[in-house]
């Protein structure tokens, strides 16, 4: 038990680092953060909507209890950064630039693996 909790944590940590790190351009709305989201062809208003819903997922994956919540905001991030991934490799093709995305995601998938496991312990 101790073992999981212990990975829990460790993937958790880096996940919400990784997703809160990303999130605070987007809330700013740091010219970087206008640039990469235009390129995409998102539009300036979608910048902190999304800035402020990653923070909150990140809020809820980390704070005990709510289990209906934690997994929506699972599922929010991960469409995220599947989303993401997905919209940079469809305008400027694969690219090995991008595996770093699927380092992300696999964090988020290891900390949602160790949560329910931690559950069931």
């Amino acid at each position: 038990m101790k073992k999981t909790k212990t990975l829990y944590w460790i993937f958790t940590g880096l996940f919400a680092g990784l997703m809160l790190f990303s999130a605070v351009p987007n809330i700013l709305i740091l010219p970087d953060s206008i640039k990469f989201m235009n390129n995409l062809g998102y539009p300036t208003y979608f910048i902190p909507f999304i800035g402020w819903a990653k923070a909150l997922g990140v809020i809820a994956i980390l704070i005990p209890g709510f289990p209906r919540i934690k997994e929506w905001a699972y599922a929010g991030l991960t469409f995220d950064l599947i989303g993401a991934t997905y919209s940079i490799i469809a305008l400027n093709g694969f690219s090995p630039d991008q595996s770093l995305m699927f380092v992300f995601i696999a964090f988020g998938f290891l900390s949602y693996y160790f949560y329910h496991k931690k559950i069931k312990a």
